[in-house]
């Protein structure tokens, strides 16, 4: 595992390493639940922040940008520059590797598709979710898990307490939406000892990541590109399953 210290440069630069950076963005939406960057090479999603500025220095100039000069946004401490940075990332990345990843869908819940997944494997374990997931406990109401979150709701857990409960969790799914927040480098190292499944549509599908600790990647595929940004638009948040995407399940 390649964490430790100056992991998280290492992590962040290594992501970076992996773009195409001559790249230009064409477009980018920045909305209310997820960030969407387009490029000539492809369509690249991330997790919006909760708290936008209501004033931005950069609307307006982002079009035909070089996909460098936006990923240097990626390990800054703004958090809509760095989930724009993570889109135009997972806009530019070569996902042919990843083309074993399995598709999985589910009619009425397919944000959680991969939780229905693993409901079996987990059983018995001691399993912790980083990110609140909305509906979660219709399908593991008879699985215990710790569900931790930055912004916690009733039943969660604050993030202080990852120190705390990670060490000692056998399974570990993890939001990828703690790139952009920059928490990630510190959640794997917390998860060293266990499964760790690094999941969401903010996921950059490259190579690599089980030297990072991560043993299943769930990422996303986009199935209809106009629905995608018209449901992003529209203020989607897991409407976007449903309309746009799919997630696939790679074991690394």
């Amino acid at each position: 595992m390649m964490l430790g210290s100056g992991g998280s440069d290492r992590l962040y630069a290594w992501l970076i390493s992996c773009a195409r950076q001559d790249a230009i963005v064409d477009r980018l939406l920045l909305g209310l639940n997820w960030t969407v960057a387009e490029t000539p090479l492809g369509i690249g999603l991330a997790f919006s922040p909760v708290d936008i500025p209501r004033t931005l220095n950069w609307p307006g100039t982002l079009a035909g940008k070089k996909v460098s000069e936006v990923l240097t946004w990626l390990r800054g401490n703004q958090p809509a520059e760095s989930a724009v940075a993570l889109a135009v990332l997972n806009a530019v990345l070569d996902t042919e590797w990843s083309r074993e990843a399995r598709a999985m869908t589910h009619k009425d819940t397919p944000h959680l598709v991969v939780f229905q997944h693993f409901r079996e494997q987990v059983r018995g374990s001691s399993v912790a979710v980083v990110g609140h997931y909305p509906g979660l406990e219709r399908y593991w109401h008879d699985i215990p898990y710790v569900c931790i979150e930055r912004r916690p709701r009733p039943g969660d857990l604050p993030e202080s307490e990852a120190v705390r409960i990670l060490p000692r969790s056998d399974w570990v799914f993890i939001t990828a939406s703690s790139l952009a927040n920059g928490s990630l480098p510190f959640l794997l190292q917390m998860s060293a000892h266990a499964q760790v499944v690094l999941m969401g549509p903010s996921l950059p599908w490259v190579e690599g990541w089980q030297d990072w600790g991560v043993n299943y990647l769930a990422g996303v595929r986009v199935r209809d590109a106009g629905a995608l940004w018209q449901t992003v638009a529209e203020g989607g948040g897991t409407r976007i399953f449903h309309t746009g995407v799919d997630y696939l399940l790679l074991r690394i």
